[in-house]
C-alpha cells in the first residue's frame, strides 16, 4: 500500500473519532523534517508521521520527532490506523 493511502486511511479514522486533523506539506519555508498530520483534540495535538511497512524516518524527521518529544509534545510514527487507535 502506498504512503498516500495509508495517510487517508489514518486521516479518515481520526476524523471520525472526532478530530481536526490537518495534513502538512513540506515545500520552501516549511520546517524540515515536519510530521505528515497534525491533529488535534479536546486540546491534545499530536504529529503523525506517516510510513509504509518498509518506510524509514529520514534524518529531518528523527530531528523532528525529537523536538516534539523534548518539547513535551506528541509524536507518532504510524504504518497504519492501528497505531493511532488509542489517541
Amino acid at each position: 500500500m502506498k504512503e498516500s493511502e495509508i495517510q487517508r486511511q489514518i486521516k479518515e479514522f481520526l476524523q471520525w473519532r472526532g478530530w481536526l486533523v490537518i495534513r502538512m506539506q513540506q515545500s520552501m519555508g516549511s520546517h524540515k523534517g515536519i510530521a505528515d498530520l497534525y491533529c488535534i483534540k479536546g486540546g491534545r495535538s499530536v504529529w503523525v508521521e506517516v510510513k509504509t511497512a518498509k518506510g524509514k524516518q529520514s534524518e529531518h524527521q528523527k530531528n523532528f520527532e525529537a523536538a516534539i518529544k523534548s518539547s513535551g509534545g506528541e509524536y507518532v510514527l504510524a504504518r497504519g490506523v492501528k497505531d493511532v487507535e488509542n489517541l
